[in-house]
């Protein structure tokens, strides 16, 4: 994908035909975009391109990064106001579609990568707070979904996580490499994940 997504019928074709192994009820699910239990939380999705367009105040945000407008959801909050307009925002999306529309997390994990990065290679001369900045960049430039993996199956809860039986109930780091790292592991009530373009995983 090299184009922008500019609407939410843009979103809805751009997360069509990824070829996903997805489940529902113990069955595959040939195109997640056509099933109907899985439906709804795309069109939510959809609405928050929409809402961009139609209220530029509420739902977009000029970018450092870029200069440019872009979906508040990609809009990394630099002052209290950019907080409060998200919150309005929020607000918003939910008296238009009712439910969760995915990209809460997403929004706040990016947030909080923003200064976490930066104070990491600010104490350790890691390349972490470029690498994001970059990666960030892309993701307004062609306006995606960027969701948050959060909540780590967790398995016996009276065990650690080096303790479970099956070691891929907690994400894991299991590779170093000068690029970066590989992990491994399940993330559990991922709707989103469905949704979104990129996920953001975080351990918990």
């Amino acid at each position: 994908m090299d184009c922008p997504i500019e609407s939410g019928a843009d979103y809805i074709e751009s997360v069509r035909g990824r070829d996903l192994r997805v489940f529902l009820f113990g069955e595959r699910v040939a195109e997640p975009v056509d099933h109907p239990i899985i439906r709804p939380s795309i069109e939510a999705v959809a609405v928050t391109y929409d809402l961009a367009n139609q209220n530029p105040k509420l739902a977009s945000a000029e970018s450092t990064l870029s200069g440019k407008r872009v979906n508040r959801f990609l809009h990394i909050a630099e002052s209290a106001e950019d907080v409060v307009q998200q919150n309005k925002m929020q607000r918003r999306m939910g008296q238009l579609t009712g439910t969760c529309f995915q990209r809460c997390v997403g929004m706040d994990a990016a947030n909080a990568l923003w200064s976490v990065t930066y104070e990491c290679d600010a104490a350790h001369g890691t390349p972490y707070h470029a690498r994001l900045r970059a990666f960030w960049a892309e993701m307004q430039r062609l306006n995606l979904v960027v969701g948050g993996a959060m909540t780590d199956p967790k398995g016996d809860r009276s065990k650690g996580p080096s303790d479970q039986e099956d070691p891929d109930l907690f994400t894991r780091v299991v590779e170093r490499r000068a690029d970066g790292i590989v992990i491994r592991g399940a993330k559990a009530h991922q709707t989103g994940c469905v949704n979104s373009h990129w996920l953001l995983v975080m351990p918990t």
